[in-house]
């Protein structure tokens, strides 16, 4: 039986901005923001990096960091849907579930060096800023909700397990309705230790070339707010039909931190939500590739996608435009396929052109491509130790 979830409203805030359709253009004719460049130990890199004072602050001190900046920034353009959210079923009733790999290090290194400076903390800094959970007490004390508050830390997959966990939770009876989401930032220790693994390129991404060379890593926030049957006095009309189809997940267990080189993992995630939404390859119109533009993530990617859908299906990774946003990327680009399935528009691949003999072929979509026809997305989603997620994004008024 299948147990979707609907999507009644849904809000951002990337390297690109967060305005629906200026992002929507953008990603049409596969226009990357404006990357920063980073002198990470004597290299430079390039980052999406989002400069904390273009963000509106936070009232309550105690959260005004750029981490909370950012959902503020994407939670602004859907407060109002939120907050009816919560007065239609009450702030018990109404869950937190996001995804995010920042444990406050922003908070912490300025403690640090307040501390190396000054010999003391500075005043109302507290451990529990350490904690992942952070971000998400932010959004429940902004709406004054008090029901289930969940964040999973499931590296690059972290937003989509977090998507998982709503539709479990909203299906057992734990809560009505919820805000679903993820955001993370390019904190120098992520930098730092991606650049530790030699997997951070020192050019803007390139996946699926073959000269690609490494990830770029990105800020972003996306939120949605979310329910387990339809609810006409709550979707916003730009959203009525969408919904997560299917769901679904697969465990590696065969390395650390590289994906499965055969794209085992990958094609059963992606298989299990198609199981999942009783779908067959041939009802996916575009797929959002996870596409790092890693030698090993695009690799195995591709051979994964072709095994399934085989070398037609329009696929593209936006990663080259808005950044890897780490926790913060399965939701991101969920928004992404909402849009796209709203507009009839396909999100471009940008890259140089210059195919990998290794990689199957697959049809990436060229700037200002039109769909023939566009009526699901499969999204991918694809993290350290082999957590793989992929989501089915379906418009339900267009079948």
């Amino acid at each position: 039986m299948k147990r979707p979830l609907y999507i009644n409203d849904f809000g951002f805030h990337c390297i690109l901005g967060g305005n629906k359709e200026d992002v929507l253009a953008k990603l049409s004719r596969g226009e990357r923001g404006n990357f920063s460049c980073l002198d990470v130990d004597g290299v430079v890199r390039p980052a999406a990096v989002i400069d904390m004072e273009t963000l509106p602050p936070v009232q309550d001190p105690r959260f005004d960091y750029r981490i909370n900046r950012l959902s503020n920034a994407a939670l602004s353009g859907i407060d109002e849907t939120i907050c009816k959210m919560v007065e239609l079923y009450g702030t018990d009733r109404v869950g937190i579930f996001m995804g995010s790999c920042d444990n406050g290090s922003e908070a912490s290194l300025q403690a640090l060096k307040c501390l190396k400076q000054t010999g003391f903390f500075p005043e109302g800094y507290a451990l529990d800023y350490q904690s992942v959970e952070f971000p998400a007490r932010y959004v429940a004390e902004r709406y004054g909700i008090t029901g289930m508050l969940e964040v999973h830390s499931t590296a690059c997959a972290s937003s989509v397990s977090a998507f998982v966990s709503a539709r479990n939770n909203i299906y057992a009876g734990n809560c009505d309705a919820a805000i679903v989401g993820g955001v993370d930032i390019a904190a120098l220790p992520v930098i730092l230790g991606f650049a530790s693994l030699e997997a951070m390129s020192d050019k803007p991404t390139n996946p699926f070339s073959a000269n690609r060379s490494g990830l770029t890593l990105g800020d972003a926030a996306a939120f949605f707010v979310i329910t387990g049957k339809p609810d006409h006095a709550l979707c916003k009309e730009d959203c009525k039909g969408l919904m997560v189809e299917g769901f679904g997940e697969s465990a590696d267990a065969d390395h650390i931190t590289a994906p499965r080189a055969d794209g085992e993992g990958a094609y059963q995630a992606m298989k299990a939500a198609l199981e999942d939404a009783e779908l067959e390859p041939s009802q996916i119109d575009y797929v959002n590739l996870h596409g790092t533009g890693t030698r090993l993530n695009d690799a195995m990617e591709g051979l994964a996608v072709n095994r399934l859908l085989g070398e037609d299906v329009p696929i593209s990774s936006t990663k080259a435009l808005t950044g890897h946003t780490l926790g913060a990327a399965g939701a991101l680009e969920t928004a992404f396929c909402c849009m796209a399935l709203k507009r009839q528009v396909l999100p471009a691949h940008l890259y140089d052109g210059v195919s990998d003999p290794q990689i199957p072929k697959v049809h990436l979509v060229s700037p200002g491509e039109k769909p023939v026809r566009l009526k699901r997305c499969l999204s991918n989603s694809f993290a350290f130790g082999g957590c793989n997620a992929s989501l089915v994004i379906t418009d339900g008024s267009e079948i």
